[in-house]
């Protein structure tokens, strides 16, 4: 096969490749960093003339050019599979949807829960010499989805890394559709803010419960990433990592040579992913690394592996949590802020990992816009919040006055528990509400 003939043959513009989709289609625009540019811009060229094309994308690092004229939901509607900040912008523009999902699940809804995509539109680092394009940062689900799509359209970006991995992590240009060339924007980046000091209080609570040779998961956001930064600069070894989402902080730990993988059950010595997303550094690291391993969703968040894996330790983010245990980490009542993902998975998974711990974290309270302290631990979660996390998965919680274990307490030690962890402003009034609740006993403490 002259793969090098194939590709020039498949080669075009942009403006000639969004001729493919046509009023009423689903377009998907893939995930994160993998998002297209040039043929996002052409697309919305094209917007006047189209109507009702619904596009499907996810984590969102910028804002699309279709979305950004004033008539833009008019001709398109976005559905997102997890919120950013930007999909938020777009469903508060009104021309945007949140589509529930459990992320594990998700390859499978495109094998069969939904119709074949009409067309796929992603960038992609060039083609290797078997013709084949990686799918760089993000594998996630999108071989699944190009599977059964009838039309996929590749945006060519040099400067995307080559991620490996074991299977469905690249396709073919026989499955390509028409190639295109961009300008090679540089990859869009996830910083994060220096941890603060309840960050930092949450990370001394957590980091001594890791023990040398532990799997790591990391969540998004300032706590993980504070744990991350300490557990770089602690006593720690021979750590390995699992984990759905790749971020700079597992950069930090295997720059200080913390990590090696020598003790996984399960891909040793490779860190798996199955997106990515940080700085530069994130980038540079991954590129052609032979450390690292990209896959699929439906692998890095099946509990079931994530079990066979000894000493997984699973830190993630809430929102807020009620006296039962029910943890929110996806709404603000009815206001949507990002998605399921892959958090309870690995809140289960790594409870029945031998010598696994799962902790989901959060600060004991919030300032609310008009400067007023709110509780994150409250006595019921508000009308709409989503529970992510049932209460009888959830293990420990940690805010930055206290570390709790739930498994096995009843719901008046659950509400002790809670209670001796939130923001002391508002126990006296949480004991109160516990009461009305009948989940309150006066025990000796």
């Amino acid at each position: 096969m002259d793969y090098q003939a194939l590709y020039k043959s498949k080669l075009t513009t942009a403006a000639e490749a969004v001729k493919l989709v046509r009023s009423g289609d689903w377009v998907d625009y893939t995930w994160c960093t993998n998002h297209p540019v040039a043929l996002d811009k052409a697309l919305a060229e094209r917007g006047p003339e189209l109507q009702d094309v619904k596009v499907r994308g996810g984590v969102t690092m910028w804002m699309p050019e279709i979305a950004k004229a004033d008539d833009a939901g008019d001709h398109f509607a976005w559905h997102s599979w997890h919120c950013s900040g930007v999909d938020r912008k777009i469903i508060a523009k009104g021309m945007g949807w949140f589509c529930p999902i459990r992320y594990s699940e998700l390859p499978r809804y495109y094998r069969e829960n939904l119709p074949p995509t009409d067309v796929v539109m992603m960038q992609v680092p060039p083609m290797d010499s078997h013709g084949n394009f990686s799918l760089s940062l993000a594998p996630s689900h999108l071989y699944d989805m190009c599977a059964r799509a009838k039309h996929i359209i590749v945006e060519v970006n040099e400067n995307l890394p080559v991620v490996y991995g074991l299977n469905k992590t690249e396709i073919n240009i026989e499955q390509v559709t028409y190639v295109v060339e961009g300008e090679n924007p540089p990859i869009a980046e996830l910083g994060s803010a220096a941890p603060s000091d309840v960050d930092k209080a949450v990370a001394n609570l957590i980091v001594p419960e890791i023990p040398n040779g532990a799997c790591l998961q990391l969540g998004i956001g300032g706590m993980p990433n504070a744990v991350g930064a300490m557990i770089a600069q602690s006593d720690l070894k021979d750590l390995g990592v699992h984990t759905e989402m790749y971020v700079d902080g597992f950069v930090d730990i295997a720059l200080a040579g913390k990590i090696n993988g020598k003790n996984k059950n399960l891909d040793y010595g490779r860190q798996v992913f199955a997106f990515a997303a940080g700085t530069k550094k994130l980038y540079d690291y991954v590129d052609r690394n032979p450390d690292v391993m990209g896959a699929t969703v439906d692998y890095t968040n099946d509990v079931q592996v994530i079990a066979q894996l000894d000493k997984f330790i699973s830190i993630n983010n809430a929102v807020d949590l009620d006296l039962f245990g029910q943890v929110n980490a996806e709404s603000a009542g009815i206001k949507h802020i990002s998605g399921t993902g892959g958090q309870l998975d690995f809140v289960m998974g790594a409870y029945l990992s031998k010598g696994g711990k799962s902790f989901i974290c959060l600060s004991s309270a919030m300032k609310a816009k008009d400067g007023t302290l709110k509780s994150r631990i409250v006595p019921t979660l508000t009308p709409g919040s989503i529970a992510t996390d049932p209460r009888s998965c959830v293990q420990y919680i940690v805010t930055e006055y206290g570390m709790v274990n739930l498994k096995g307490l009843s719901t008046w030690q659950r509400a002790e528990a809670l209670i001796s962890i939130a923001h002391p402003q508002f126990r006296d009034e949480l004991i109160a509400e516990a009461e009305k609740m009948h989940i309150w006993r006066r025990s000796n403490k």
